[in-house]
């Protein structure tokens, strides 16, 4: 039994024993008086569980904001490092064989520009942009 049980028992008790100690006078009054007092429980507890969710709501909105990525785990972005290298072996041999030294360079700049749009895409604020605050400004002091 909860501490509040407990409480809101003993204010039927006590209202029971004014009850027949005041006789049925006042017993609309009475019965008044306790149903305030259960209202004004009710309203609490549904106050704090509003209170509850609402904060887990504001958390979990700021545990998706920090994570800038939050789609792309770590397991995509080495498979897709993975895939560019293993890409790069035939089109480097394709960019060699037929276009020689600037055929290969031009692969190779093809595939690093590849690499640092995915970089840029995943890191927002990795090459010289700002970061988002990682601080929630609801909750600071």
């Amino acid at each position: 039994m909860d501490a509040r049980d407990t409480d809101l028992k003993k204010e039927l008790d006590a209202t029971l024993h004014a009850r027949r100690d005041l006789g049925e006078d006042y017993e609309s009054a009475l019965v008044d008086s306790f149903l305030e007092k259960v209202d004004q429980r009710i309203d609490g507890a549904v106050e704090r569980r509003v209170r509850r969710q609402l904060a887990e709501q504001q958390m979990q909105t700021a545990r998706d904001s920090r994570s800038p990525g939050a789609t792309d785990s770590w397991g995509e972005r080495f498979g897709f490092g993975i895939v560019s290298l293993v890409l790069a072996v035939p089109l480097s041999a394709i960019g060699g064989g037929v276009g020689h030294l600037p055929g290969l360079l031009t692969a190779w700049a093809g595939i690093v520009g590849v690499n640092v749009v995915q970089a840029a895409r995943t890191n927002p604020g990795l090459f010289g942009g700002r970061r988002k605050s990682s601080r929630n400004s609801d909750w600071e002091d």
